[in-house]
């Protein structure tokens, strides 16, 4: 089902926004928005006085009933207003078009068993398979379409144990972060009885086939679970077979409550290697635990990397040697390795620092499989464990390559390549040989070649070179007309965006928008100077570099003036918001999801406290006024004209609490900024995107299209 439903909304009191308008002779309803209470709050913040009129929109929905009505009544004038946009029913159908095809996940081999997700195209989830051996007859194990009649509930992680007989899965409901834990019985498909609870930020890993390792943080208080703060994050063991109350501790540190500590077991099952973090940052500590000497109740840690310092990604570990990727004394990434078994072990270089980000590693067979980006776009190699180069793996295009999992002494791993215009196919590669065979190929609907990918550079304002995906349909680039331009962006917490397909977009593409793609400073793509080029005090480096890849794309013509419109989700939510405050002239519309959208006080919900690192802290002077100057919240600028503005969110989103939008919107829907449309879509069990059934994404797809299509002139043709 779709959100709350309403023909028309006439709220008395409200502020009506504009007169009934027509659209292709449709006229559509008078937009009245309702009522939103403001109160009087101001706050002295180092001197300054800051009003905070909506923050009774902070509340749980489920403990306020004014806040569940505030969402009922929003959602009723914007289902209202979407569903009287033209196209929406044909983008719709053309999205349902797009996802309708057979989509595989990573196998993962164990005990001569081969696991994999498969989706035959319109299932609200995947569902998990397993071959007995490559070719093997393939046996459902798993259906999330039965655990929940609304789809909403999904599979999340899985992990086989090493010889395949177990394995273990974590459920997310309606998409909160929260996970439940279950194990099921290879052989006989049946679940064990097995459970534990508000296990969040986890990792699943087995030690033998007797139990595994899980993070979690304590139960939360009674109304607390979706908007408390988390503290005390915990390794535990727990054994099969046994209630979750005996659980083992394995590591905690209760002197530091806000650490955070993630578990992995080598695939030899020698070592369990503790990743600790205290925020967002990639900057850890390493404590390893032989898991050969361990007694019952009784883990003894030893640390091997302290200080909090650099990133620390594990590769692999055989007996007592480890490996891992890390940007200690190499901001671009190098691998090295190290020796426990030495009475003084040290790091030695595996592979040097190069031009390129290195992005992950594998080891396969006795070789590495090493995982490079290049200008937010994937290549691969395979070197020897001595760093000796052996070959290089041919992807197809530019795009985007994930997986090269294996263990020592397989003889294959597999790999995804995607791109804008192509989905995820999989593969398998013969590390011997270096010959790879298609595991899985999606069968499309439409002609890839049809779309050219292409990669720009621009100058941001300050005369940085910042990189810039743009896809249109062949057509339209060999044109050379300026059309509606989706420009899409996050830039933050060192996360690269990198080419990757979407229904979405290939609906936009094939009604003839064009799709951009800006790889903005904060992100990952450039290693840790681009990350840190973009955060705190140099926030305001990503909304220049977007404002600029904006004015990059009207002026070279693939943009119309009047019809660029700009998307973002999370941290992106953020970035649009700020940037229609700062540049409301560039854009004809904009689309801001799940945003950060309060900069005061982002820290006190939920997974909040962790983004100090990129944002500052609010409570300190230098950072509070960096974070007041660019807040969306506290910035709209009264009597400036604002493009029409869609805000979406969820109210089961528990790591950017849906308060941040719903005060955002409130705040927009009282200003004086023009006669377009500024309205907010609330999802009803959904969370922060993950676990979205097929048909949410469908809706919501189709919602955002419609409303962009609408305000930047893009005219829906019926495809060929």
């Amino acid at each position: 089902m779709r959100r709350l439903k309403a023909c028309v909304a006439l709220i008395a009191g409200g502020l009506s926004l504009a007169s009934a308008t027509s659209i292709c002779g449709a006229t559509m309803p008078d937009l009245t928005y309702p009522e939103s209470r403001r109160d009087s709050i101001v706050e002295d913040h180092f001197g300054e006085k800051v009003p905070d009129p909506y923050r009774w929109l902070e509340a749980d929905v489920r403990n306020s009933p004014e806040v569940a009505d505030w969402i009922a009544r929003e959602n009723a004038v914007t289902d209202a207003y979407l569903d009287s946009l033209p196209y929406r029913a044909r983008l719709a159908n053309r999205i349902r078009a797009f996802m309708d095809y057979e989509r595989f996940g990573l196998p993962e081999k164990a005990g001569g068993r081969y696991f994999y997700t498969r989706n035959t195209g319109l299932q609200p989830q995947a569902q998990l398979f397993v071959r007995k051996g490559l070719d093997g007859e393939a046996k459902l194990l798993l259906d999330p379409n039965t655990w929940a009649k609304d789809g909403a509930t999904a599979l999340d992680a899985w992990e086989p144990s090493r010889k395949g007989r177990y394995l273990l899965y974590s459920v997310q409901d309606g998409g909160t972060d929260w996970r439940i834990l279950r194990v099921l019985d290879v052989r006989t498909g049946k679940p064990l009885a097995d459970e534990i609870r508000w296990a969040k930020f986890t990792g699943l890993s087995w030690i033998g086939e007797e139990g595994f390792l899980y993070s979690r943080f304590p139960e939360p208080d009674e109304g607390a679970a979706f908007q408390g703060l988390n503290y005390n994050h915990t390794v535990y063991f727990h054994r099969l077979g046994t209630p979750q109350s005996e659980d083992e501790v394995v590591f905690a540190t209760p002197d530091h409550p806000e650490y955070n500590h993630f578990a992995q077991v080598t695939q030899d099952g020698r070592l369990a290697v503790i990743t600790t973090s205290v925020g967002t940052d990639a900057r850890y500590e390493v404590a390893v635990i032989d898991l050969a000497r361990r007694e019952r109740h009784e883990w003894k840690a030893r640390q091997i990397v302290a200080g909090f310092r650099d990133d620390w990604k594990l590769v692999e570990g055989s007996g007592q040697h480890l490996w891992f990727v890390t940007n200690k004394d190499a901001p671009r990434y190098r691998l090295v390795g190290i020796d426990l078994a030495d009475r003084n072990p040290d790091w030695n270089e595996v592979v040097a620092q190069r031009t390129d980000i290195l992005e992950r590693a594998g080891i396969v067979g006795d070789q590495l499989v090493l995982n490079y980006m290049r200008d937010a776009a994937s290549h691969a190699e395979v070197v020897g464990l001595d760093g000796r180069p052996a070959r290089t793996i041919t992807l197809n295009g530019i795009g985007t390559a994930s997986g090269f999992r294996g263990r020592p002494g397989d003889p294959e791993t597999f790999y995804a390549f995607s791109s804008f215009n192509c989905p995820a196919a999989i593969y398998r590669m013969d590390i011997a040989s270096g010959q790879t065979q298609p595991f899985a190929e999606p069968k499309l609907c439409f002609n890839s070649s049809d779309y050219v990918v292409e990669q720009h550079f621009y100058a941001s304002k300050d005369g940085t070179r910042v990189p810039m995906f743009i896809v249109r349909g062949r057509k339209v680039a060999e044109a050379g007309k300026p059309v509606p331009t989706l420009l899409y962006g996050y830039g933050g917490f060192d996360i690269a965006l990198t080419p990757s397909f979407s229904a979405v977009r290939m609906a936009w593409l094939e009604a003839g928008g064009a799709f951009a793609l800006a790889n903005l400073r904060g992100g990952g793509e450039y290693g840790r100077e681009w990350h840190d080029a973009g955060r705190r005090a140099n926030k305001q480096n990503v909304f220049d570099d977007f404002i600029a890849a904006s004015e990059y794309l009207i002026g070279q013509g693939i943009a119309k003036k009047d019809g660029l419109a700009i998307q973002g989700g999370s941290n992106g939510g953020l970035l649009v918001g700020a940037v229609v405050n700062q540049r409301p002239d560039l854009y004809a519309a904009a689309v801001a999801q799940v945003g950060v959208m309060d900069m005061l006080r982002f820290d006190r919900f939920t997974a909040g406290r962790y983004w100090v690192d990129d944002y500052g802290y609010p409570d300190r002077e230098e950072d509070f006024r960096i974070l007041r100057s660019y807040s969306p919240y506290h910035n709209i600028r009264h009597g400036a004209d604002y493009p029409a503005i869609l805000v979406t969110t969820a109210d089961t989103d528990d790591r950017v609490v849906p308060g941040h939008s719903f005060k955002y919107t409130a705040a927009l829907q009282a200003a004086e900024i023009g006669d377009r449309p500024h309205l907010i879509r609330i999802e009803t069990r959904a969370g922060h995107g993950s676990g979205k059934p097929t048909d949410k994404v469908i809706e919501e797809g189709a919602d955002i299209l419609a409303f962009l299509a609408q305000w930047t002139g893009l005219a829906i043709q019926s495809p060929d």
